[in-house]
């Protein structure tokens, strides 16, 4: 048990006797000895004694602290508030000069006078009063914890992942039949649930203070056409067959235009509100346009698909020259030929030949034959390739460093700032003259001077939509420049001829390469092995 200390009144004086900690407890503590001895008003001692007898933790000791004692000194109780008003902890000092020892109901009530409403433990109160033991922390009350509740949250029961890229098999190639990038559902199928927030229980402190769980986040439901909900409004199904997605928080059903066999002279061009799935090829000429997806079994000839989703060409395109694909978000075509291919996510392919390809992120070219030969290639972050060129030195352009579309914007507006320039200037120089003529006092003829008017509100205009343009200009520029963290990956070769273009950088391969990659760092285009 712990050490604690007694008043002892005899006749020669008010004595304060130490008694040592025993099996392990803790010694008596001399400044809570001090505080007892100040709360009786009993100071007439000395420290040192005081300090010795504190420390003898064998024999303990016995220190004058007072002339005369009249009055009884009873059983004390100090209790302390922990700081987050969750505990009670009560320490007792013995009785001395006659006093009287506590019980349960002079406990309680000196509790409920400090204003301690909650979580009183008797048993613990009846544990001091079977064994007193002093100088030892009792815990008397405590107080209730919240029981903290969980978010609401929703499940998906369809593919919400528009980054996931087809599976590649165990030989390295990709099998582009069988994708799992579009999420088919039937009428009657389960799209969401939404398992509804929990807000906890609220706790108490010792005081009777209610205390508040964590807020918790609620969450509803968002869902378009085609689908419905149940009376719970927890779970949501598709009313069609069709495509699900999620965009932006909302659950969106497309039904699904089918085309059983080829899009030819018997179909004719397709127009959809929502997906588009062709069983068989897309011919030279025709044209598909859908707000969703396109999903097309066969092969893109000539052709020109337009999606406000995704492309998925699952035979490749031969375009020659005249093929064209763009799509809001990724494209997955088996093979890229003589094609334009602009797509605003990633492009996943076997192989490109002669095309213009761009992605605003990351164009891979894997499988067994993995090359890009000929063309023009433009990514955002990456791109990927097992070969890039060939080795007949065919010219090949690799770009990396910024969305192609700001690529293009920023020479759009590179050239279009030459010429407004140019006009600025012509239009500064004539004004020029006139403001000298009128400085000079000539009169000029009314129709002269209106011209002169008008063409001083048009240089301010332009000059306006100029400053404009530079402002555009020089962010592009600046975005461009701090690309550093685009590359271009060659995991087999790649040939000499190939421009290499990261941001603002550009270098011409004059030697075959192999497993490399090419990287900006430190205002060049660096090659390192990978």
């Amino acid at each position: 048990m712990n050490g604690y200390f007694q008043l002892e009144v005899q006749s020669e004086g008010v004595f304060v006797k130490i008694y040592p900690p025993t099996e392990g407890g803790e010694a008596v503590n001399i400044k809570e000895l001090m505080d007892y001895l100040e709360m009786r008003q009993l100071n007439h001692y000395d420290l040192k004694d005081l300090n010795t007898a504190v420390h003898n933790t064998e024999q303990g000791g016995r220190v004058l602290v007072a002339r005369s004692l009249e009055m009884a000194v009873h059983e004390v109780m100090v209790a302390h508030v922990s700081l987050d008003k969750m505990q009670v902890i009560c320490r007792f000092y013995p009785p001395a000069n006659g006093g009287d020892l506590s019980d349960e109901t002079s406990i309680i009530k000196d509790l409920q006078l400090q204003n301690i409403k909650f979580g009183i433990n008797r048993a613990a109160i009846q544990e001091f009063l079977q064994n007193r033991q002093y100088c030892k922390d009792y815990v008397f009350a405590k107080g209730k914890n919240p029981i903290h509740g969980k978010d609401a949250k929703i499940e998906y029961f369809f593919n919400t992942n528009l980054n996931l890229k087809p599976k590649k098999n165990e030989d390295g190639s990709v099998d582009y039949r069988d994708l799992n990038t579009i999420s088919h559902v039937k009428a009657g199928d389960l799209l969401a649930r939404l398992i509804p927030e929990d807000p906890g229980t609220p706790g108490m402190n010792v005081f009777g203070e209610e205390i508040s769980p964590r807020t918790v986040r609620s969450l509803t439901l968002d869902y378009a056409n085609n689908i419905k909900c149940n009376e719970e409004k927890t779970e949501i199904f598709s009313e069609v067959t069709g495509h699900a997605s999620l965009v932006k928080g909302k659950v969106f059903v497309s039904s699904v235009f089918e085309v059983p066999a080829d899009v030819d002279n018997s179909i004719g061009n397709v127009e959809y509100a929502g997906n588009v799935h062709v069983a068989g090829n897309v011919k030279g000429g025709f044209e598909v346009r859908a707000k969703g997806d396109i999903i097309v079994e066969g092969v893109v000839e000539d052709a020109l698909l337009e999606a406000g989703g995704q492309i998925i060409v699952k035979r490749g395109i031969h375009g020659m020259g005249k093929g064209y694909l763009q799509a809001d978000s990724n494209i997955i075509c088996q093979f890229i030929e003589n094609a334009i291919v602009s797509s605003g996510g990633f492009v996943e392919t076997s192989s490109i030949l002669h095309s213009r390809v761009s992605a605003s992120s990351e164009i891979h070219v894997s499988g067994k034959k993995g090359f890009i030969t000929g063309g023009m290639i433009r990514a955002g972050a990456l791109v990927e390739a097992q070969t890039i060129g060939s080795p007949m030195g065919t010219d090949t352009r690799v770009e990396v460093g910024a969305d192609p579309k700001k690529k293009e914007r920023f020479q759009e507006l590179k050239e279009t700032l030459e010429k407004e320039n140019e006009e600025l200037d012509k239009c500064k120089v004539i004004l020029a003259t006139y403001t000298k003529k009128l400085q000079s006092g000539e009169q000029l003829p009314p129709e002269r001077m209106s011209y002169v008017q008008k063409l001083a509100y048009a240089y301010k205009a332009k000059k306006r939509t100029v400053e404009e343009l530079r402002n555009e200009y020089a962010d592009l520029q600046q975005e461009l420049m701090f690309a550093n963290h685009a590359k271009i990956q060659v995991s087999k070769t790649i040939y000499p001829g190939v421009t290499v273009a990261i941001s603002d950088l550009e270098m011409r391969v004059k030697d075959e390469q192999n497993f490399c990659q090419y990287i900006k760092k430190d205002g060049e285009i660096v090659r390192t092995t990978l």
